[in-house]
């Protein structure tokens, strides 16, 4: 596998393991834009990724991505994930369950210059409503 598999994807999870500032500015181009499905406009660059995280920390203060599968096709990254995390405060207007939850989500990036300089992410947010009873599930 590429040097982006071997190397820059595991540091780019331990970033978003740990809101590593420093971590996040070597590896996302101040202008790279991610697109979230809880926001309409982008986020850019490392502290809009950072802010990103930030949502995820203030209902689940522990939660951790986990890489599952990569693909990797020249400066294009497929990316799925396993996110998990104890539902500990607010998240989108829930109080805290103290739930733990183990959602999947795919994230797909461009790179370029050996940084992140697009990214768009889809976590199973129904899958996690559902796991903190703020939805019911199907059968």
């Amino acid at each position: 596998m590429s040097d982006i598999g071997n190397t820059f994807m595991p540091r780019f999870v331990q970033f978003i393991n740990t809101a590593n500032e420093k971590l996040g500015e070597e590896l996302i181009a101040p202008d790279a834009e991610f697109y979230v499905p809880f926001q309409s406009e982008p986020l850019v660059g490392p502290t809009g990724w950072l802010k990103a995280v930030e949502v995820m920390r203030g209902g689940f203060p522990d939660v951790q991505w986990t890489l599952e599968e990569l693909v990797v096709e020249g400066e294009k990254v497929a990316a799925r994930y396993t996110m998990r995390g104890t539902h500990e405060g607010t998240f989108f207007g829930v109080p805290a369950t103290g739930k733990q939850i183990a959602i999947q989500t795919m994230n797909f990036y461009a790179m370029a210059n050996g940084k992140i300089v697009g990214e768009r992410g889809q976590p199973d947010l129904l899958g996690l409503m559902q796991q903190i009873g703020a939805v019911p599930a199907g059968n």
